[in-house]
């Protein structure tokens, strides 16, 4: 069997990945938010502000390949910080300082990815789009198998 090569693989897209994180880390270091938290925040934010403890922690450790008692240690950071609140034990809200962190933090992140994306043809980003679902699917599936 012969392996060859895609003109677009894991390395070039890692390094996209990577160039477009350090300008968002830029930002989250101005607010001193860690990259794991902008995730948390966003999810809970995408869910409606309120959200089970353990799924966000799932949430974290699938989206960020990370181990649970480091999503939980985040999680936990977070209602320390009062950006989250736990208003049962099972579950936490995004706080107001949360929330208005969230809000600059995706502000910004548009800010971003509107420069990044700028004159890309509409038609190459949704091809882009759907080849790294994709691949993102394939990944987790091995993963998953693993």
């Amino acid at each position: 069997m012969t392996i060859t090569t895609p003109p677009v693989g894991g390395q070039v897209i890692g390094l996209a990945h990577y160039a477009s994180r350090a300008l968002l880390e830029s930002v989250l270091a101005r607010s001193g938010t860690t990259f794991n938290q902008s995730v948390a925040l966003r999810a809970v934010s995408d869910n409606g502000g309120t959200v089970e403890r353990d799924w966000l922690v799932g949430r974290l450790t699938g989206a960020l390949k990370i181990e649970e008692p480091a999503a939980r240690a985040t999680v936990d950071e977070m209602t320390a910080l009062k950006l989250l609140e736990e208003p049962t034990a099972e579950r936490v809200s995004l706080t107001d300082s949360g929330r208005e962190l969230f809000e600059g933090i995706r502000t910004a992140g548009n800010e971003i990815a509107a420069r990044l994306y700028a004159d890309i043809p509409a038609e190459d980003l949704a091809t882009a789009g759907r080849v790294l679902t994709l691949v993102t699917e394939r990944a987790n599936a091995e993963l998953a198998g693993a």
